[in-house]
């Protein structure tokens, strides 16, 4: 009788450590830290995109430094710099599908200041941003999109300078995109703060660029 007493005993003291154990272990997993899941922001553009003169592209473009921002403030994106020389939007009409294989979050347009400098119709631009917004919202319809207007110098002519200001506010509007108005606002024509071509900003000019992003663009990721 006494042997069957103390197996019971033993059994009961067995299943007492399992379930501690198994305490223990819950605990130890609730302690541990959840990773967010990072998401992507696909910066599309041409050269200002690139980082196109600088010592260090990579490092220095501007989408570089919103980076460096995001990781300051420890926020789940990671920025893919996208940014092409001399892209036009009818070339990005073309390269955006390729791009689009990974998964985009948030989606930054910049593009069109070529189309400008080449004096490219108006209607034709408007279409081609257009055409790429609607590649992007029918690939990823839950992408949050923004848009970089840009604006071309006076001796494009006053006329089609101010038609080309125009459509990327249409474009924004059409689209509830997120819109920063100019992108070299407090740079362009400021010759300090151009590269000796006074179309691509020095770093310096750089700077001031990622702060006229980032003021619109950090509402976006905080949603």
């Amino acid at each position: 009788m006494n042997k069957v007493v103390t197996l019971i005993l033993i059994i009961c003291l067995a299943a007492a450590c399992s379930n501690d154990q198994k305490k223990n272990n819950t605990t130890e997993e609730n302690k541990m830290p959840v990773q967010k899941e990072i998401k992507n922001i696909l910066f599309f553009g041409n050269s200002l995109t690139a980082g196109y003169g600088l010592d260090d592209p990579s490092a220095q473009s501007f989408p570089a430094l919103i980076q460096n921002k995001i990781d300051s403030l420890n926020l789940p994106y990671k920025c893919i710099n996208a940014g092409s020389s001399g892209e036009t939007t009818a070339g990005g009409k073309s390269r955006i599908g390729w791009l689009l294989r990974n998964k985009v979050d948030v989606f930054v347009l910049e593009l069109g200041a070529n189309d400008g400098l080449r004096g490219i119709p108006v209607k034709e631009t408007k279409a081609n941003l257009q055409a790429i917004v609607d590649t992007v919202r029918s690939k990823y319809p839950s992408a949050k999109l923004v848009l970089l207007g840009m604006e071309v110098p006076p001796n494009m002519g006053g006329s089609y300078a101010a038609s080309f200001r125009v459509i990327f506010r249409e474009i924004a509007e059409k689209n509830n995109m997120t819109f920063v108005p100019f992108l070299l606002d407090n740079v362009a024509g400021i010759s300090r703060l151009n590269q000796k071509d006074g179309i691509h900003p020095t770093m310096e000019g750089v700077r001031i660029m990622t702060e006229n992003v980032w003021k619109e663009l950090k509402k976006v990721l905080s949603d």
